[in-house]
């Protein structure tokens, strides 16, 4: 049993812990105000710290949101759009700057990065991914699961009660990052470590739409049908249509739409329960008042709302993510923050707290002031962009450039080849009407259109994907005949995975038709 340290004085710099979550839409949470989502430890970070309600992603897709965060850069600096691009180890990233502090920087967990740095700058790794570090090497199997964890029709019709490998996975590292902070708690008394900073990657409420039959009978007949529903097809968004009729989510019937709905609610109970045990032992062991902890996900998840599933669009249940700021003394407890920031400003205002070196070259700017109060200044403007090449996993036939500019006021989407969308979400925060055909809009479109578009060429990002695709092929083969070692890899077995019987799965519609 680990002893509790010697309290630190106030004058000491803090101890990091960062929670980094997949997939989870700020919009189910009770700190962000859905009185059905039962996330109590994030409430109670929440009451205790500062909440900011209108953070994005960088991308609303796993490895480039999580690499620009890394890094503090947008992804087209990065050149990282897509799953299977390889951040450059010559980038410096957040786990590099804290080195640069006096930290060892400790990953456990998710990291999701491509190639053959799996640290990126962390001094120590524990549990790992579950996916292969290399292109063209056989993928993970999730038996019964198989598919469900991609944005494929089967996530829909596979869902329910269960068990996936995520879950699983999670718990050991919520097992592994509490014994670690019972090893720091032991180093800080003995002296032999000054502080720590400790990086934690869940990979829950991400896709299986899969809960165990406890945290998915919590939530049975409480989850309606998504508020905001798909919109006729002559009103819809060219390119969303092309979307939605290729990942094949025109028809979802109600049935899968509940089910799905119901078990993300699960998880993300499930996800909120394991941050507990880690915050529980964080105060157990004395850490807590010299400890700056951050929870935040690399993006959220449409389940179903606007008719979507996923990711990789920009309304706000898939671009705008949880971010939640407790540091005991340091910054005001229980207050919320409207100003428009990004993951990318995370980093940068992580380590402007940690003392550590801003990273350089960066696009981020740390909102530590910001957090600290309220009526400090800030430019509320920030950006995310998805953009896909002819050979992408994810994406639709053809390529594709797109991105946001989010304002204090209003959201353009530019879609290359495309028309915008526009959205006051002062007056809309539905995002239901969109505005970029009217002509009392017209300047403020124009506006937007020129300021998404500064520094950002999307036919230069076009020919740059196209020219890593034959890149890709050699590196694919190449591993498909060397058969590297893929490192810090947790071992996914089928068997972590299963579906129980769907009839027990069925969710019914409460009375209300839908809720959020």
């Amino acid at each position: 049993m680990a002893h509790r340290p010697e309290r630190r004085s106030m004058s000491d710099k803090p101890n990091l812990l960062f929670i980094f979550s997949d997939q989870h839409s700020a919009e189910v949470a009770g700190c962000y105000g859905d009185p059905i989502a039962a996330t109590p430890n994030l409430d109670r970070l929440a009451s205790a710290g500062v909440t900011f309600d209108n953070a994005y992603c960088p991308s609303p897709i796993c490895t480039p949101s999580r690499m620009a965060m890394m890094t503090a850069r947008h992804p087209h600096r990065n050149r990282v759009w897509g799953n299977e691009d390889i951040l450059h180890s010559g980038i410096p990233t957040m786990a590099h700057s804290l080195g640069a502090a006096g930290c060892h920087p400790t990953l456990i967990g998710r990291l999701h990065s491509v190639g053959p740095d799996q640290l990126l700058g962390y001094a120590r790794r524990e549990i790992g991914d579950h996916h292969p570090n290399w292109l063209g090497v056989p993928r993970i199997d999730m038996g019964p699961l198989q598919g469900t964890a991609s944005p494929d029709r089967r996530s829909l019709r596979q869902s329910g009660i269960g068990l996936s490998a995520y879950d699983v996975k999670d718990e050991q590292v919520a097992d592994r990052a509490v014994a670690t902070l019972e090893d720091y708690a032991d180093r800080l008394r003995s002296g032999t470590m000054e502080r720590f900073a400790m990086t934690v990657g869940l990979m829950l409420p991400h896709a299986p739409f899969v809960a165990r039959k406890a945290d998915y009978e919590r939530f049975a007949g409480k989850v309606g049908l998504a508020a905001r529903r798909a919109p006729a097809p002559e009103d819809d968004h060219p390119w969303i249509a092309r979307w939605r009729a290729h990942r094949d989510i025109v028809d979802v019937t109600e049935q899968e739409e509940l089910r799905a709905r119901t078990a993300y609610y699960g998880l993300v109970h499930a996800m909120d329960r394991m941050i507990g045990r880690i915050l529980d032992r964080l105060d157990a062991l004395g850490l807590a008042d010299n400890t700056l902890v951050v929870y935040a996900s690399d993006h959220g998840e449409q389940i179903g709302e606007h008719g979507l599933w996923w990711k990789h669009t920009f309304y706000e249940a898939s671009a705008r993510v949880p971010v939640i700021m407790r540091w005991p003394d340091r910054l005001p407890a229980g207050e919320r923050r409207t100003q428009v920031v990004n993951l990318i400003d995370l980093t940068a205002t992580m380590l402007e707290a940690m003392g550590a070196p801003p990273l350089p070259n960066a696009d981020g700017v740390s909102f530590l002031g910001v957090a600290r109060d309220a009526a400090a200044p800030w430019a509320n403007r920030t950006f995310s962009e998805y953009c896909y090449g002819s050979e992408f996993d994810w994406g639709i036939p053809g390529t594709g450039q797109i991105r946001m500019i989010r304002t204090e006021r209003y959201k353009l989407v530019y879609y290359h080849g495309y028309r915008p969308q526009l959205f006051d979400l002062t007056a809309d925060p539905d995002e239901t009407r969109d505005l970029a055909a009217d002509p009392a809009h017209a300047a403020i479109r124009q506006q937007l259109t020129r300021q998404v578009l500064e520094g950002w060429d999307p036919d230069a990002i076009e020919r740059h994907i196209e020219a890593s695709i034959p890149d890709k092929r050699i590196l694919a083969r190449w591993a498909e005949t060397v058969r590297p070692e893929s490192r810090f890899m947790w071992e996914m077995k089928p068997e972590h995975n299963r579906l129980d019987d769907q009839q027990t799965a069925h969710a019914s519609a409460p009375a209300a038709a839908a809720s959020r």
